[in-house]
């Protein structure tokens, strides 16, 4: 299913707010205080199939023991898995190493620049693409995990949309210029305040004009509805 065009305004109006409530209830991560692309893509093949807070102290050690790419191009593969294991997933090792080759190797150590370039290193999906894209590049690149993906299709009513609607939604909302703060903001958003179970819809900085509030069904569904049961209860009453 695709999405149905969505205003200009209110693509603006939800953008900026949410990276407003982003300005002052932002997490501090420490990946957050870099724009060295090797540090970034670390970090995200890190955060796969693991929670945040549990990353933290994996990626401040293994960016102390191979601080650059070229370090970890020269480290052996055992040696790197012994800092990765750990966390489970336990491809991300492997994952890491060959991408440092890649870059040290046959790139001389600089990272691509574009989405399909950074989509051939090994580990680099789309997500983790438009993550370096963004965050060290300061490019417009969406970016769509599932907190964003939450987000999205809550505040817009979207829960049939499919992935590739998403996607491009996610381009869609991002204001120029602003997608290495709006891609955060929305990851946060979803992972403290619109979360899967029991959304905080009371704190959101974009409850008004969300479509569907505390896992209930879309507004317009829920207008049927009482329009329904308001009819039933007309007919049902006694004949004057």
């Amino acid at each position: 299913m695709g999405v149905q065009p969505i205003s200009a305004g209110r693509r603006r109006r939800f953008a900026r707010r949410v990276v407003a409530w982003y300005a002052l209830n932002g997490r501090d991560l420490p990946w957050r205080k870099t724009t060295d692309p090797y540090a970034i893509v670390v970090s995200e093949i890190l955060l796969q199939q693991t929670q945040v807070r549990r990353v933290i102290p994996f990626y401040e050690r293994f960016l102390s023991t191979y601080p650059t790419v070229e370090a970890l191009a020269r480290a052996p593969l055992e040696e790197i898995r012994q800092v990765t294991d750990p966390l489970g997933y336990k491809v991300r090792g492997r994952w890491l190493k060959e991408m440092a080759l890649e870059v040290a190797e046959a790139r001389s150590g600089y990272f691509p620049r574009t989405l399909p370039e950074l989509r051939r290193l090994k580990g680099v999906g789309r997500y983790t693409a438009g993550a370096v894209m963004s965050f060290a590049f300061h490019e417009d690149a969406p970016i769509l995990d599932t907190n964003v993906a939450r987000v999205l299709t809550r505040y817009f009513g979207l829960q049939q949309a499919r992935r590739p609607a998403l996607w491009a939604l996610a381009g869609d909302v991002i204001p120029r210029g602003e997608a290495h703060r709006l891609n955060q903001a929305l990851m946060d958003l979803g992972a403290m305040v619109c979360v899967a179970r029991r959304p905080r819809c009371s704190t959101c900085p974009v409850q008004r004009g969300c479509v569907t509030t505390a896992g209930s069904p879309p507004a317009a569904a829920r207008r049927r509805r009482r329009a329904a049961a308001s009819g039933r209860s007309r007919s049902r009453s006694p004949q004057s």
